[in-house]
């Protein structure tokens, strides 16, 4: 073959994979229908912020391409499209059977298949079922298939594909060598397993940080009830404390954290822990634009949002709970609503709303969300509680940017 590795899907999964591998002398070539991204490639520009692989793109070429054609050429093919889930608590895999319907057309005998992205549980057995039912290939004779998850968090993949084991899920033992040989040029260590186990252990993860987040929330609606600082005491009981870790609140969201818990729950008829920690997370954007319109309407008046992104120092905006935010306030009517965003440099965001200027926040907002707590908040945090600090600003800081160990004050 002319390539080791074909990945099918350049998005913050599979481009930060195939530039890690690229950097371990792997032979790559990239599959994406977004000519814009494969122009982004070809011009050796990263098509979004992840540290570390600007010069690696750079320095090395990358060819990508929307013509599958060229699939008969690769040893492993690595699919890294998106499985969403739906608005009703369904996996939604047409983004999968889509990318599944184009690659069987140039499956060649001998490839070894690898599912990466994220799946709700038995989703590899589909996958298994769907290519031998639409090929006259044999998963484990003619062609090969394991599920092997990415585990990074977004913006330290540089780092963590060469640190964190690697799990591999397999039916068989040729499909599951094959796959544990390709991904120990990144890390020596490598877990073997079945479909389902190694579906959970991505799933098991990413649910067991969204419930961690959910209490912290919890234990943030509770202190406010009591008129206490949530940070003051988390702070208290985490100190010299051996048998307590709680995280501090914030918005818990993202688009592994926000929907991978739906991936385990669509199987149970009932209310659990994992569809109640959801429920937490979601509500928080409610609850601090509840709390703010206990000092002060926002009707009529300018409001201010600092911070768009699913999380701090990120460009990306998928499922964040920002949006949903603004959403509340725009329920209380207001004059105008300035959101800023100082990691995308647009002027649009999400084709919603207009990323406003920094200063322009500040001017002219007498009530100001600190919604993320990304690094140029912290930097000019003083600026942002003294720029008018005559007209009482106030401030709903809920990462507690500012230190106050306040939800809420005036400035």
């Amino acid at each position: 073959m002319k390539y080791q590795v074909g990945i099918v899907g350049l998005g913050r999964v599979g481009l930060p994979l195939a530039l890690s591998f690229i950097n371990k002398g792997v032979t790559v070539i990239g599959f994406d229908i977004n000519e814009e991204l494969n122009t982004s490639v070809k011009n050796k520009v990263m098509p979004f912020h992840e540290p570390g692989y600007d010069e690696i793109l750079k320095n090395n070429n990358l060819f990508s391409s929307s013509d599958f054609t060229h699939l008969k050429d690769v040893e492993n093919v690595i699919i890294t499209v998106g499985t969403p889930l739906l608005a009703h608590i369904e996996t939604d895999l047409s983004q999968l059977k889509q990318v599944l319907s184009v690659i069987i057309k140039h499956l060649v005998k001998g490839q070894n298949i690898i599912l990466r992205s994220t799946v709700a549980p038995k989703t590899s057995k589909f996958v298994h079922l769907f290519i031998e039912n639409n090929t006259n290939f044999v998963i484990g004779k003619d062609i090969y298939l394991s599920f092997c998850p990415e585990r990074i968090a977004e913006g330290k993949a540089r780092v963590e594909l060469e640190i964190l084991p690697q799990i591999v899920g397999s039916e068989d033992n040729e499909s599951a060598k094959r796959s544990a040989d390709l991904f120990s040029n990144l890390t020596p260590q490598i877990f073997h397993t079945d479909f389902v186990s190694a579906e959970l252990v991505k799933l098991f993860n990413n649910t067991y940080r969204y419930i961690n987040f959910s209490i912290s929330n919890q234990f943030a609606i509770i202190a406010e009830d009591y008129d206490v600082s949530i940070y003051d005491i988390i702070k208290m009981a985490n100190t010299d404390y051996p048998r307590s870790n709680i995280p501090f609140p914030g918005l818990t969201a993202g688009s592994c954290l926000r929907k991978d818990f739906g991936m385990i729950n669509e199987t149970n008829s009932y209310s659990d822990l994992l569809l109640n920690a959801w429920k937490i997370n979601e509500f928080i954007p409610k609850f601090l634009v509840e709390k703010a319109l206990e000092h002060r309407s926002f009707t009529n008046r300018n409001i201010g949002v600092l911070g768009y992104s699913f999380k701090k120092d990120t460009d990306d905006t998928r499922d964040s709970l920002v949006p949903k935010l603004v959403r509340y306030i725009e329920r209380e009517v207001p004059k105008n609503i300035y959101v800023h965003e100082p990691n995308i440099p647009n002027q649009m965001l999400d084709d919603t709303y207009k990323n406003y200027e920094f200063k322009e926040v500040i001017e002219n907002c007498e009530i100001i969300f600190i919604a993320l707590n990304h690094t140029a908040f912290y930097q000019n945090i003083d600026e942002i509680l003294n720029y008018n600090k005559d007209r009482e600003t106030i401030f709903i800081d809920y990462w507690n940017v500012s230190g106050k160990n306040q939800i809420i004050f005036r400035s």
